[in-house]
């Protein structure tokens, strides 16, 4: 079993950042991760994705503005967040692929105009 701890949500203006933590309890050398989100009332999206290589893959609506990034050694990825738009809201969750796929609990990003 693995646990996923999401971490570094908060409030935030339109136009500014935030930087996303997710530390797993075991390894994620191995594994592709990612980060989604979820909005009240929408499905949720595959926002962000990281190999095991570092081969990242972004949602159209973040290109340019979000960055995946992680830390073997930590167990830790993260999901660097710029130029934040209200439709940026959501809950952020943290997703670790492999034979068993893990989920963290989420944090939440709120982004005021």
């Amino acid at each position: 079993q693995v646990t996923l701890v999401e971490s570094g949500g908060g409030l935030v203006q339109a136009g500014g950042s935030l930087k996303l933590s997710c530390t797993a309890s075991g390894s994620i050398a191995m594994n592709t991760m990612g980060w989604y989100r979820q909005a009240p009332g929408k499905q949720r999206e595959l926002v962000a994705q990281i190999s095991s290589g570092g081969i990242t893959r972004y949602a159209d609506s973040v290109k340019g503005r979000f960055l995946i990034s992680r830390d073997n050694a930590k167990n830790t990825v993260y999901l660097g967040m710029s130029s934040l738009k209200p439709e940026d809201t959501a809950t952020y969750i943290c997703k670790r692929w492999g034979l068993s796929e893990y989920w963290g609990q989420g944090t939440q990003v709120t982004v005021s105009s």
